[in-house]
């Protein structure tokens, strides 16, 4: 701010006296020269010093070249006033440029206000603040109320309202009770919590977050890329261009003046500066990037922000992306056992897995298991657990399980997801489990299909009852069931060749095993509020609260994001041709070059500022 300040008081003092140069008369040149002279050096010393600087280093030909060599070329032919417009104008426009790009960073910035400035831990009695790098998995920290909550855990003790609206964009505040998992980077509003810490400082979901944002920059889009070539070859040529147009038409026509022809040469140096282009474009992506982080929407790059106009096509995992994942057991059936000795079996066969068909089961046991009872413990990927309990061989997973084993079993004709139980290769029953479908899930879909997605596609592992239960609530146009993590990636690459050659692939997931599908595909979303690390780390654009409405969301703001791009590439280019054409040919004086050199960034700039208000 204070930079911005002091170019805006440069600029409020070289006008007062690059205006009162004029008053005074013909015979008091001396003085209206000396007021023109003392404007010139106050806003352009600091161009011409940065244009030396940076020929030092090989980069001749950017603007401050231009505009150096154009202004002291207008002095050299006596054109005081326009020479000193032109740098005064110029900083205009670079105050423009300064305020545009700290309101875009602001935006971003805002994030980092979710940055922990320490943690409380609690030591003989007393609470000391310490660094959260400082804390390790397990310790207990105190949460008090107004506090950021420094660090990801499970509430230990106490009940509160937590403001997560700086990490997933939801301006409701959720209830947090003992046992539940809080992230950081939230607030905890009103009541006094204990957590006991799960991951260190540096792998929490705030730390995840500063660094997502901070390299966002680093990526950029192909239309980010093009204007950098674009300049570097333009410029070199348009400096050619003038020097022709000084030189050659004096040599070559009788009555032509090298004063003249020397002028309409600086004009059109200052017309052909490219700053529209080069501020604008970064500028919009940026603004961008911005709108969607304060959505809870969080883009790795650019470029990947410019790839999600051009979806076509948006695959989805079923568990925790279109439904919500908290699996709850509703039927438990024996064959030739009891319901609670079946529902034992099964909690003991999945003790040690984290799928939540596993934990849901484990949730309706509602007992502590005895571990000495457990003997071995195996989890087969994609078809469920195989544990040696009581000395007894116990398989708990999926229909393809139970063939992988030669199970004699009856498949049950139930809409959920089924887990059948064996115990030393004979079938004992099943358990049905349901899971909720998204309460936005629905409006998602149809909001892609407005947006202009062709197909939507949902892949599981579950089976072909449960999806296309779901794919028939939601409106998807296909599904496919009873992947496994592998057959998934097959399916994503035949699904990669039904895409135009210019349209993109998006695949939305948050589990462990979606990370292959994730990198697979064009442009990669994790749910990153319960997702989980390998997903969030594969993914090119992490949604913060789970909600998978926020990828139409993203996709809208990628669109506006381009159409402003595209819209201060057509101006920009539309006005400077028009008027380099008419400073070669003498139409133009310096100040329409002016006009075209500064007022073209200052709309451009503007134009671009829009693209922070993307919706």
């Amino acid at each position: 701010m204070k930079k911005q300040q002091k170019l805006l008081y440069k600029i409020i003092v070289a006008a007062i006296l690059f205006f009162g140069a004029f008053f005074f008369s013909a015979e008091e040149k001396v003085f209206r020269l000396l007021c023109l002279v003392a404007a010139y050096i106050i806003v352009g010393l600091p161009i011409l010093l940065k244009a030396v600087k940076n020929i030092g280093h090989g980069q001749v030909f950017d603007e401050n070249f231009l505009m150096s060599l154009s202004t002291i070329g207008a002095f050299v032919i006596g054109e005081y006033s326009e020479g000193v417009a032109v740098m005064l104008f110029y900083q205009v426009g670079e105050l423009f440029q300064s305020y545009a790009v700290a309101k875009s960073r602001k935006s971003i910035a805002s994030l980092m206000n979710i940055r922990p400035d320490y943690a409380n831990i609690e030591q003989d009695g007393k609470i000391i603040k310490v660094s959260p790098e400082e804390v390790k998995v397990d310790d207990v920290i105190v949460v008090n109320a107004g506090e950021k909550i420094p660090l990801d855990g499970h509430i230990i003790e106490g009940y509160s309202l937590i403001d997560t609206s700086a990490i997933t964009g939801e301006s409701v505040p959720r209830e947090a009770a003992v046992g539940d998992e809080i992230i950081s980077g939230c607030i905890n509003l009103n009541g006094r919590l204990k957590v006991r810490v799960s991951r260190i400082y540096a792998q929490s979901t705030v730390a995840k977050i500063l660094d997502l944002v901070e390299n966002a920059s680093s990526k950029k889009a192909l239309l980010e890329n093009f204007i950098t070539r674009f300049a570097r070859y333009y410029t070199p040529i348009v400096v050619l261009l003038a020097v022709a147009i000084a030189v050659f038409p004096p040599l070559l026509i009788k009555e032509a003046l090298w004063s003249d022809w020397f002028y309409r040469a600086l004009t059109f140096l200052v017309i052909s500066c490219p700053c529209a282009l080069v501020i604008s474009v970064p500028l919009s992506f940026f603004g961008g990037i911005g709108a969607a982080s304060r959505q809870g929407i969080l883009v790795k790059g650019s470029n990947y922000l410019e790839a999600l106009s051009k979806a076509e096509i948006v695959v989805f995992d079923k568990t925790g992306t279109l439904t919500k994942g908290s699996f709850e057991v509703c039927k438990v059936k024996g064959l030739g056992i009891d319901e609670a000795k079946l529902l034992e079996l099964a909690a003991y066969a999945g003790f040690g897995s984290t799928h939540p068909v596993s934990q849901s089961i484990r949730k309706a046991y509602g007992k502590e298991p005895d571990f000495e009872k457990i003997s071995s413990y195996e989890e087969l990927a994609g078809r469920g657990t195989k544990a040696i309990v009581n000395g007894a061989e116990v398989l708990l997973g999926n229909k393809r399980l139970m063939d992988e084993f030669k199970i004699d079993f009856e498949e049950a004709k139930e809409v959920g997801t089924v887990v059948y139980v064996a115990e030393n290769g004979v079938y004992k029953g099943y358990i049905l489990i349901a899971d909720e479908i998204k309460e936005d899930a629905i409006s998602a879909i149809a909001a892609l299909k407005k947006a202009g997605i062709k197909e939507t596609v949902m892949l599981t592992g579950d089976n072909v009852a449960v999806a296309q239960n779901v794919a028939e609530k939601l409106g998807l146009d296909k599904f496919f069931a009873n992947l496994l993590p592998a057959q998934k990636v097959e399916k994503v690459e035949v699904l990669m060749g039904e895409k135009s050659s210019d349209g993109k692939l998006v695949f939305t997931g948050d589990g462990i095993n979606d990370a292959p599908v994730l990198a697979l595909s064009d442009i990669g979303i994790a749910m990153g509020g319960v997702g989980s690390d390998a997903a969030v780390e594969a993914a090119d654009v992490v949604i913060m609260n789970d909600e998978p409405s926020k990828i139409a969301q993203a996709i809208r703001i990628s669109k506006k994001t381009l159409k402003i791009v595209r819209q201060n590439i057509v101006f920009a280019l539309g006005v400077k041709l028009l008027v380099l054409v008419m400073g070669a040919g003498g139409i133009a004086t310096m100040w329409d070059a002016v006009f075209a050199d500064v007022g073209v960034s200052v709309i451009a700039i503007l134009n671009a500022m829009r693209a922070l208000k993307a919706k």
